[in-house]
């Protein structure tokens, strides 16, 4: 009986083998769990690996993005900078050294009251110049002699402060005289400026803009104000707060460049281009004929 159930046993063993022999081994069973983790090790690699260039993308490329962010929203220090490249309105620089004067210039004062009577006595407390672009040429502040009774700051934006580093008026004199030399001088009732300035210039050098007739047209044929010119033809609202001799010259030059050609007509009315006459210039050249001839005798 023991041989018996030992066969059967050893059958059934032979038979379970077999079945073993024909599946697949276990290692490779192994194997296929492991393929796929070694898939996903590869994945995470190659994504680290991503990663990591594209964080080094990211720095390569983040200078690039300052940059833009510089150009759209410059710093302060950066705009200051650039503005002392271009040409910007500094007050009480003086001579501005970096502008061309050119032809045409426009000039505006700024006054004070002094004096027991303020109202009516003024002195000079600020110049500003400019070019026929409109570019700052000259700044100053100017201490009156006289005692100031009143700085008119409302109107003429003045204030104490600003007598700290002002300039004499000899020195303000001296170098608006060099700058006003040779020069078509543009402003608005220049007479008043040029008096506080204690200088002179030729009327043939001077456009007036309270002196244009199609201006004097929107005052009723008086001296209109410059704010009134400027809103009208202009478009600009100048004067709204205390007044700036900058913003004014400015101002003055745009109106004479609106209507260039018509200021020149008008001049040359009064002051028409002086001309020498062709008949003296040829006899004086034939008196000097004549008497190199007279010394080229014959003997």
């Amino acid at each position: 009986m023991e041989l018996k159930a030992l066969s059967s046993n050893w059958k059934k063993l032979q038979e379970t083998l077999k079945k073993d022999v024909s599946t697949p081994p276990t290692q490779k069973r192994k194997r296929s769990d492991r393929e796929p983790q070694n898939d996903l090790v590869k994945k995470r690699k190659s994504a680290a690996e991503a990663g990591k260039r594209n964080s080094t993308s990211r720095t390569v490329q983040a200078p690039k993005k300052q940059k833009r962010m510089s150009q759209g929203t410059p710093d302060k220090n950066a705009s200051a900078n650039e503005t002392s490249n271009a040409v910007v309105s500094r007050e009480n620089e003086g001579r501005s050294p970096n502008v061309e004067i050119g032809k045409y210039i426009a000039m505006d004062c700024e006054m004070v009251g002094i004096g027991p009577d303020p109202d009516n006595d003024s002195a000079l407390a600020r110049v500003s110049i400019v070019n026929y672009n409109g570019d700052q040429v000259y700044d100053s502040y100017v201490r009156p002699k006289e005692m100031v009774t009143d700085w008119r700051t409302h109107v003429s934006g003045i204030l104490p402060k600003h007598m700290a580093e002002a300039r004499s008026l000899e020195q303000v004199q001296k170098e608006v005289a060099e700058i006003l030399e040779g020069r078509i001088l543009v402003g608005h009732a220049l007479r008043n400026d040029l008096d506080a300035l204690l200088l002179s210039h030729p009327k043939r050098d001077i456009r007036d803009t309270s002196k244009h007739p199609p201006y004097r047209k929107v005052a009723g044929g008086g001296s209109p104000r410059l704010k009134i010119l400027a809103s009208e033809f202009l478009g600009l609202n100048i004067q709204a707060g205390a007044h700036s001799s900058m913003e004014d010259a400015k101002a003055t030059m745009l109106l004479y460049r609106r209507d260039k050609d018509e200021f020149e007509r008008e001049h040359l009315k009064k002051w028409p281009v002086r001309a020498l006459p062709e008949s003296k210039e040829n006899g004086g050249d034939e008196k000097k004929k004549k008497k190199k001839k007279k010394k080229t005798r014959k003997r």
